[in-house]
């Protein structure tokens, strides 16, 4: 995983509109795996368990990146492909997007189709809005509880996401950037004198 920047998706995107009687509802927001990925493609085919289509589109940093797209019954190339694609001219990863087609009567054929499903990614990539993010590990770090207020100082001056559980030893589970890691790591390892337990989970 390198830790180079990336455009993303700042939150969840959503934009509705009809064409011809078809009622096409676009959903995005941010994924950091292929599993996150996929459970948000399975909840919005279970919310809309009715519609005609739910079509799929992601595109997640893995090793290598992954790209995935189905037309979900729609004529080959006219409705996955096209979502995809605007996600790649848009050059943003961990992203996942579900278009919802309600049929309305009316066959659009496969260009009307294609321009549909890919104004459906736009519309919600706009709404969700573009940030860039740089990649992060997360790590666990267990300490006894005479260390414990050493090392939630040191990771609260670090200014990192991390959840803290206290039990017979305290863990602090620690979301970091891929750039700091290595430094935090060294400055827990140096105050505890290695007493520090790190378990390194996962990158994104």
């Amino acid at each position: 995983m390198t830790a180079e920047a990336y455009d993303t998706v700042a939150g969840r995107g959503r934009a509705a509109f009809e064409v011809q009687g078809s009622e096409f509802i676009g959903h995005v927001r941010s994924a950091h795996t292929v599993a996150d990925a996929e459970a948000f493609v399975d909840a919005i085919e279970s919310e809309y368990a009715d519609a005609t289509h739910n079509v799929p589109a992601y595109r997640v940093r893995a090793d290598p990146l992954r790209e995935y797209a189905s037309d979900d019954g729609e004529p080959t190339g006219s409705a996955g492909k096209p979502a995809l694609n605007v996600l790649i001219q848009r050059d943003i990863e961990n992203v996942v997007a579900v278009v919802t087609r309600y049929y309305g009567g009316t066959n659009l054929g496969v260009g009307g189709l294609a321009r549909a499903y890919s104004r459906a990614v736009k519309e919600g990539v706009d709404d969700a809005g573009v940030v860039t993010e740089r990649p992060h590990e997360q790590f666990e770090i267990t300490v006894a509880y005479d260390d414990s207020g050493t090392v939630r100082g040191i990771i609260e001056s670090a200014g990192v996401e991390f959840t803290a559980s206290y039990e017979e030893r305290v863990s602090f589970d620690v979301r970091v950037p891929v750039a700091d890691a290595a430094a935090l790591r060294e400055r827990i390892a140096s105050a505890t004198s290695g007493r520090a337990v790190v378990d390194d989970s996962s990158d994104d």
